[in-house]
Formats: C-alpha cells, structure tokens, sequence
C-alpha cells in the first residue's frame, strides 16, 4: 500500500533527495512528468528521444485519487515540463493539486500543460454532479489526437531548437492515429445495433460510445470512495433488464466484485477486460496507446456479436 503523504512531508523528503541528486540529469534531454500511462505513452510517442519521462501514477492503479512518492515531488520539482489530462482526473483528493504546490509548479516559469485543452468535454449525469466533467476523452481516437497535438505544440514550447523533430514524430503518430479511428468505426458497425451496449464498472466510454455509435451502461459514473453501492449496482441491472446486451466487461483497474455481482444479478456473464484509465504492463496486452485501442475493439466486439 502507498503510504499516505502530507503535502510538507513530501516537500521535505523531496529537498533531501534534491541535495542528494542536484545535478541535472546526465544528459540534455527534456525532463518530462506525466500524471499517468497513457499521457506517459503520447509524450513518448512524440518527445521520442529528446525527452526523459516520468509517469506518476503506476500502471494498474486508479489516476482520480493517488498518493504521490517523495520520488514524484522530487522529478515534478526538477520537470521541465509536467503533462496532466484535466477535465476532472487528477483531483480526487486533490493529489495533483498539492504535489504541484509543493514541486512549485505555480509560476510562468514552471510549465504545466493540459494535454486535453480544445477537447469538447462532455459533463457527468449523476444527480449533483451535472457540472463535473468527464474526463475520458481519450477513449475518442479523435481526443486522442487532439492530446498529441497539444504535446507537441508543449515540448516545441519548451524545447525549440527541437521543433521540427517533435512535429514530424506528431505527424506520423497523428497519421497511425487517424487510420485507427477509421477501421474502429468499421470494425464496431459489426455488432448487430440492438447488442450494442457497452456495460462497464465505471462510466468511463462516454467519449468512445459517442464517436463509435455505442450505447452505454454502467454501475458507477467515475471512480471515488462511494463506488459500487447497493443502489448503483440495482440502478444498472434494471437498465440491463431492458436491453438485449449479451455481455458485460470490467476494466483492468477497478476492483471486479461489483460487475460479479451484476454478472450474477442479471445472468449476463463478463465477457472480457477493457482498459480505462492505465495501460497494460510492459509486454503484456494494451500495454501502449494503440495497442489499448486496438484490445478494447477486438474485446468488445468478441463479447457483443
């Protein structure tokens, strides 16, 4: 279990750590943070290698509410530049929040970019909570993109003499991108419409479910303490009693009792892994961007035909 940090103690440890290490690293590349995988992944993807990353949270584990590393103050403190996703992913607990306050990442001179900036958000549904966003839209090819294209337009930012290096790497990334989102359409029109349906733990494919004609469902509308109640898992298998859904899915970084019991409530089995919020480990399945993309498509269409 990660032990939980004030905001002063990791601001500490961080100094100390500075005075053990404060040379910069041992070469000139950009020193990159990124709040979680997939941002982690898209920098990489673009910064190739000029830069150095640092992802914060650990692949598997839930970016809404994290306890930061004496290790991650340190690397956001000495970052030339730290990526973070917005639209309501990193401030649960406001973990974000305070490690930039104490990294002192609060001036012009600290750059700290959001990587989903010019995305069109869509707002969560759950009463009192209408004026929250969802904050998904990578699971939109299309967001994805637009996240690319803000990474490169940052690191040109931060590391001019660079610029034509980051743009080609965008454009040829960009050009992958865009033929994924293409044969994602394509290969989704195979599911009959009434299947359709894309159940999940978490309310997490709003985004997809808009940009692939997809209907969704879920149990929960985004990760916090109160997930899984008695009365959100009855809300979902009432909606389930009405559709003709075959099968349900479970994301790799939630806790899957919840979708077992709607599995078992419904008689609907779970017919597959979907990922979210982090990518798989390295050399497993889904373990980049579009490799994720890719699995999610071929799961979802296995699990719904």
């Amino acid at each position: 279990m990660i032990k939980k940090l004030g905001s002063t103690i990791l601001l500490a440890a961080a100094l100390l750590l500075s005075a053990c290490s404060s040379e910069k690293s041992d070469n000139d590349k950009v020193e990159v943070v990124a709040t979680y995988s997939i941002i982690y992944d898209l920098v990489k993807n673009v910064g190739g290698d000029k830069v150095e990353i640092h992802s914060l949270v650990p692949i598997g584990s839930n970016p809404h509410e994290y306890d930061p590393l004496p290790e991650d103050v340190m690397k956001a403190t000495d970052a030339d530049a730290v990526f973070y996703n917005g639209l309501n992913l990193e401030e649960g607990n406001s973990w974000f929040e305070k490690l930039m306050k104490s990294a002192d990442k609060s001036g012009e001179d600290a750059p700290v970019f959001r990587v989903s900036e010019g995305v069109e958000p869509i707002h969560l549904e759950s009463k009192g909570l209408e004026k929250q966003m969802d904050p998904h839209a990578w699971l939109d090819i299309k967001n994805g993109i637009k996240y690319v294209e803000n990474i490169r337009d940052a690191l040109s930012e931060v590391d001019p003499e660079n610029k034509e290096y980051y743009k080609k790497n965008a454009d040829a990334y960009i050009k992958e991108l865009n033929a994924l989102h293409e044969k994602t359409i394509t290969e989704l029109e195979k599911i009959p419409k009434e299947k359709r349906i894309l159940i999940t733990s978490e309310g997490a494919f709003k985004y997809f479910g808009n940009a692939y004609n997809m209907d969704t469902g879920y149990i929960w509308e985004i990760n916090s303490d109160s997930q899984g109640s008695p009365q959100q898992i009855k809300n979902v298998v009432d909606y389930i009693g009405q559709t003709k859904v075959p099968g349900l899915f479970v994301e790799t970084s939630v806790d899957p009792r919840s979708m077992e019991t709607v599995s078992k409530e419904t008689g609907i089995p779970i017919k597959g892994k979907v990922f979210t919020d982090s990518l798989g480990k390295k050399g497993e399945d889904g373990d980049t961007y579009i490799e994720m993309m890719k699995w999610n498509t071929e799961t979802i269409i296995k699990g719904l035909q």
